[in-house]
Protein backbone atom coordinates (compact mmCIF):
# COMPACT_ATOMS: atom_id res chain seq x y z
CA UNK A 1 0.00 0.00 0.00
CA UNK A 2 0.95 3.45 -0.38
CA UNK A 3 2.18 5.42 2.71
CA UNK A 4 2.16 9.25 3.11
CA UNK A 5 4.08 9.80 6.29
CA UNK A 6 6.22 6.76 6.22
CA UNK A 7 8.86 4.93 3.62
CA UNK A 8 9.18 1.27 3.47
CA UNK A 9 12.31 -0.75 2.48
CA UNK A 10 12.61 -4.26 1.87
CA UNK A 11 16.15 -5.24 2.37
CA UNK A 12 16.59 -8.97 2.18
CA UNK A 13 14.95 -10.40 5.21
CA UNK A 14 15.35 -6.68 6.81
CA UNK A 15 11.67 -4.81 6.75
CA UNK A 16 12.81 -1.16 7.37
CA UNK A 17 10.53 1.86 8.11
CA UNK A 18 11.32 5.40 7.90
CA UNK A 19 9.24 7.70 9.88
CA UNK A 20 9.06 10.36 7.26
CA UNK A 21 7.34 14.01 8.74
CA UNK A 22 11.02 16.05 7.78
CA UNK A 23 8.63 19.01 8.00
CA UNK A 24 7.48 18.06 11.65
CA UNK A 25 10.36 16.57 12.95
CA UNK A 26 8.99 13.35 12.48
CA UNK A 27 5.96 14.11 15.09
CA UNK A 28 3.67 10.87 15.60
CA UNK A 29 0.35 12.06 14.83
CA UNK A 30 -2.60 9.58 14.35
CA UNK A 31 -2.58 8.93 10.31
CA UNK A 32 1.82 8.39 10.84
CA UNK A 33 0.95 5.79 13.59
CA UNK A 34 -1.15 4.37 11.44
CA UNK A 35 0.40 3.68 8.85
CA UNK A 36 3.15 2.10 11.08
CA UNK A 37 1.11 -0.41 12.25
CA UNK A 38 -0.09 -1.28 9.05
CA UNK A 39 3.56 -1.96 7.80
CA UNK A 40 4.52 -3.47 10.93
CA UNK A 41 1.82 -5.62 10.18
CA UNK A 42 2.52 -6.49 7.04
CA UNK A 43 6.28 -7.40 7.79
CA UNK A 44 4.89 -9.20 10.49
CA UNK A 45 2.60 -11.47 7.91
CA UNK A 46 5.62 -11.40 5.66
CA UNK A 47 7.52 -15.14 6.04
CA UNK A 48 11.11 -13.80 4.17
CA UNK A 49 10.99 -10.83 7.06
CA UNK A 50 12.89 -11.75 10.25
CA UNK A 51 13.98 -8.44 10.94
CA UNK A 52 12.00 -4.86 11.58
CA UNK A 53 14.23 -1.62 11.81
CA UNK A 54 12.57 1.70 12.59
CA UNK A 55 14.59 5.34 12.04
CA UNK A 56 13.60 8.81 11.22
CA UNK A 57 16.22 11.38 10.28
CA UNK A 58 19.72 12.23 11.35
CA UNK A 59 18.50 15.14 12.64
CA UNK A 60 15.37 13.62 14.25
CA UNK A 61 13.80 9.97 15.57
CA UNK A 62 10.87 11.86 16.47
CA UNK A 63 10.48 15.48 18.40
CA UNK A 64 7.27 13.53 20.26
CA UNK A 65 3.24 13.19 19.34
CA UNK A 66 1.67 15.86 17.56
CA UNK A 67 0.90 18.71 20.25
CA UNK A 68 -1.31 20.21 17.58
CA UNK A 69 -3.30 17.21 16.86
CA UNK A 70 -4.07 17.11 20.89
CA UNK A 71 -4.05 20.61 21.94
CA UNK A 72 -8.04 21.08 21.57
CA UNK A 73 -8.47 17.84 22.19
CA UNK A 74 -10.70 17.11 25.75
CA UNK A 75 -10.66 13.89 28.66
CA UNK A 76 -13.51 12.14 26.27
CA UNK A 77 -11.93 13.01 23.07
CA UNK A 78 -8.93 11.35 24.09
CA UNK A 79 -10.53 8.55 25.76
CA UNK A 80 -12.62 7.61 22.71
CA UNK A 81 -10.20 8.41 20.09
CA UNK A 82 -7.63 6.49 22.11
CA UNK A 83 -5.16 6.70 19.66
CA UNK A 84 -2.20 6.00 21.93
CA UNK A 85 -3.63 2.70 21.45
CA UNK A 86 -1.48 1.80 18.26
CA UNK A 87 1.47 2.43 20.08
CA UNK A 88 0.24 -0.54 22.05
CA UNK A 89 -0.03 -2.27 18.64
CA UNK A 90 3.74 -1.90 18.06
CA UNK A 91 4.55 -3.70 21.73
CA UNK A 92 2.57 -6.19 20.20
CA UNK A 93 5.03 -7.42 17.21
CA UNK A 94 6.49 -10.44 17.65
CA UNK A 95 9.70 -10.02 15.29
CA UNK A 96 12.38 -8.17 16.45
CA UNK A 97 12.20 -4.01 16.29
CA UNK A 98 15.70 -2.64 15.88
CA UNK A 99 16.02 1.37 16.18
CA UNK A 100 18.15 3.55 14.93
CA UNK A 101 18.32 6.69 16.80
CA UNK A 102 19.88 10.39 15.87
CA UNK A 103 19.05 13.40 17.10
CA UNK A 104 15.78 14.29 19.32
CA UNK A 105 13.96 10.91 20.43
CA UNK A 106 11.18 12.66 23.17
CA UNK A 107 7.82 12.14 23.97
CA UNK A 108 5.83 9.92 22.27
CA UNK A 109 8.89 9.44 20.07
CA UNK A 110 10.80 7.82 23.14
CA UNK A 111 7.64 5.89 24.45
CA UNK A 112 7.93 4.41 20.42
CA UNK A 113 11.54 3.73 20.85
CA UNK A 114 11.54 2.30 24.27
CA UNK A 115 8.90 -0.48 21.86
CA UNK A 116 11.61 -1.28 20.04
CA UNK A 117 13.77 -4.23 21.55
CA UNK A 118 16.86 -2.63 20.59
CA UNK A 119 17.79 0.78 20.21
CA UNK A 120 21.38 1.56 18.59
CA UNK A 121 21.99 5.95 18.86
CA UNK A 122 24.38 8.12 17.23
CA UNK A 123 26.10 10.55 19.25
CA UNK A 124 23.78 12.93 18.78
CA UNK A 125 21.01 11.61 20.20
CA UNK A 126 19.01 12.98 22.66
CA UNK A 127 16.48 11.54 24.69
CA UNK A 128 13.60 13.11 27.01
CA UNK A 129 10.09 12.73 28.26
CA UNK A 130 9.37 16.85 28.09
CA UNK A 131 5.62 16.47 28.38
CA UNK A 132 6.00 18.14 31.89
CA UNK A 133 6.41 20.89 30.21
CA UNK A 134 3.06 21.78 28.59
CA UNK A 135 1.21 20.48 31.79
CA UNK A 136 0.88 16.96 30.95
CA UNK A 137 3.03 13.70 32.04
CA UNK A 138 3.85 10.70 29.37
CA UNK A 139 1.18 8.81 28.88
CA UNK A 140 2.16 6.01 25.92
CA UNK A 141 4.18 4.27 28.63
CA UNK A 142 7.19 6.75 29.26
CA UNK A 143 6.21 6.26 33.25
CA UNK A 144 7.08 2.90 33.13
CA UNK A 145 8.68 1.62 30.68
CA UNK A 146 11.75 4.68 31.07
CA UNK A 147 11.19 3.41 34.75
CA UNK A 148 12.23 0.14 33.82
CA UNK A 149 15.23 1.29 31.64
CA UNK A 150 17.10 3.65 33.59
CA UNK A 151 16.08 3.24 37.51
CA UNK A 152 13.76 5.07 39.72
CA UNK A 153 15.59 8.11 40.65
CA UNK A 154 16.98 9.06 37.02
CA UNK A 155 13.27 8.34 35.15
CA UNK A 156 11.86 10.82 38.13
CA UNK A 157 14.48 13.55 36.76
CA UNK A 158 13.44 13.27 33.23
CA UNK A 159 9.58 13.12 34.19
CA UNK A 160 9.35 15.81 36.41
CA UNK A 161 11.82 18.36 34.77
CA UNK A 162 11.73 17.35 31.31
CA UNK A 163 15.62 16.81 31.06
CA UNK A 164 17.33 15.29 27.88
CA UNK A 165 19.79 12.51 27.91
CA UNK A 166 22.60 12.37 25.65
CA UNK A 167 24.13 9.33 23.91
CA UNK A 168 26.44 8.61 26.20
CA UNK A 169 24.12 9.04 29.14
CA UNK A 170 21.57 7.13 28.05
CA UNK A 171 24.26 4.42 26.97
CA UNK A 172 25.63 4.67 30.55
CA UNK A 173 21.68 4.13 32.21
CA UNK A 174 21.22 1.43 29.88
CA UNK A 175 18.51 2.90 27.38
CA UNK A 176 20.43 2.13 24.58
CA UNK A 177 22.95 -0.58 23.20
CA UNK A 178 25.04 1.46 21.64
CA UNK A 179 26.60 4.66 20.13
CA UNK A 180 28.12 5.22 17.14
CA UNK A 181 29.06 8.37 14.78
CA UNK A 182 25.95 9.81 13.16
CA UNK A 183 27.24 8.92 9.85
CA UNK A 184 27.14 5.15 10.99
CA UNK A 185 24.43 4.55 13.74
CA UNK A 186 22.04 3.71 10.93
CA UNK A 187 24.43 1.27 8.70
CA UNK A 188 25.43 -0.25 12.16
CA UNK A 189 21.13 -0.59 13.01
CA UNK A 190 21.08 -2.26 9.59
CA UNK A 191 23.93 -4.51 10.28
CA UNK A 192 22.19 -5.98 13.40
CA UNK A 193 19.30 -6.22 12.14
CA UNK A 194 20.63 -8.09 8.90
CA UNK A 195 22.52 -10.44 12.27
CA UNK A 196 19.11 -10.84 13.92
CA UNK A 197 17.35 -12.06 10.84
CA UNK A 198 19.64 -14.55 10.09
CA UNK A 199 18.81 -16.81 13.09
CA UNK A 200 16.23 -19.07 13.57
CA UNK A 201 12.50 -17.51 13.27
CA UNK A 202 10.99 -19.35 16.02
CA UNK A 203 13.84 -19.02 18.27
CA UNK A 204 13.92 -15.24 17.87
CA UNK A 205 9.97 -15.12 18.38
CA UNK A 206 10.51 -17.38 21.59
CA UNK A 207 13.77 -15.41 22.86
CA UNK A 208 11.63 -12.09 22.64
CA UNK A 209 8.88 -13.28 24.11
CA UNK A 210 11.03 -15.06 27.20
CA UNK A 211 12.93 -11.57 27.82
CA UNK A 212 10.02 -9.49 27.61
CA UNK A 213 8.24 -11.71 29.88
CA UNK A 214 11.07 -10.27 32.79
CA UNK A 215 8.79 -7.40 32.95
CA UNK A 216 5.77 -8.94 33.80
CA UNK A 217 6.87 -11.33 36.76
CA UNK A 218 8.88 -12.07 40.11
CA UNK A 219 11.99 -14.17 39.04
CA UNK A 220 11.10 -17.56 40.08
CA UNK A 221 8.19 -17.15 37.82
CA UNK A 222 10.22 -15.63 34.67
CA UNK A 223 12.68 -18.37 35.16
CA UNK A 224 9.53 -21.44 34.56
CA UNK A 225 8.31 -19.31 32.04
CA UNK A 226 12.00 -19.48 30.46
CA UNK A 227 11.88 -23.08 31.23
CA UNK A 228 8.76 -24.16 29.10
CA UNK A 229 10.02 -22.09 26.48
CA UNK A 230 13.17 -23.57 25.72
CA UNK A 231 11.54 -27.04 26.17
CA UNK A 232 9.29 -26.25 23.70
CA UNK A 233 12.08 -25.21 20.90
CA UNK A 234 13.09 -28.60 21.44
CA UNK A 235 9.72 -29.46 19.57
CA UNK A 236 11.03 -27.09 16.42
CA UNK A 237 12.56 -29.13 12.97
CA UNK A 238 14.73 -25.49 13.38
CA UNK A 239 16.47 -27.15 16.64
CA UNK A 240 17.51 -30.18 15.20
CA UNK A 241 18.67 -28.31 11.97
CA UNK A 242 20.55 -25.89 14.02
CA UNK A 243 22.44 -28.90 16.48
CA UNK A 244 23.03 -30.81 13.51
CA UNK A 245 24.48 -27.76 11.64
CA UNK A 246 26.57 -26.79 14.36
CA UNK A 247 27.82 -30.77 14.95
CA UNK A 248 28.60 -31.18 11.10
CA UNK A 249 29.85 -27.34 10.77
CA UNK A 250 27.69 -25.70 8.33
CA UNK A 251 25.51 -22.62 8.57
CA UNK A 252 21.44 -23.69 9.64
CA UNK A 253 19.30 -23.07 6.94
CA UNK A 254 16.42 -22.25 9.34
CA UNK A 255 12.58 -23.17 8.10
CA UNK A 256 11.02 -21.70 10.95
CA UNK A 257 9.00 -23.76 12.16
Amino acid sequence: MAYEHILVFREGAVGRVQLNRPQALNALNAALMAELVAAFREFEQDPGIGCLLLHGSDRAFGAGADIKEMAEMGAIDMYTRDHISLWDEVARVKKPIVAAVSGYCLGGALELAMLCDIIVASETAKFGQPEINIGVLPGAGGTQRLTRAVGKSLAMEMVLTGRMLTAQESLAAGLVSRVVPVEAYLSEAQKLAAEIASKSPLALRLAKEAVLQSFETPLSAGLAYERRLFALAFASEDQKEGMQAFAEKRQPQWKGR
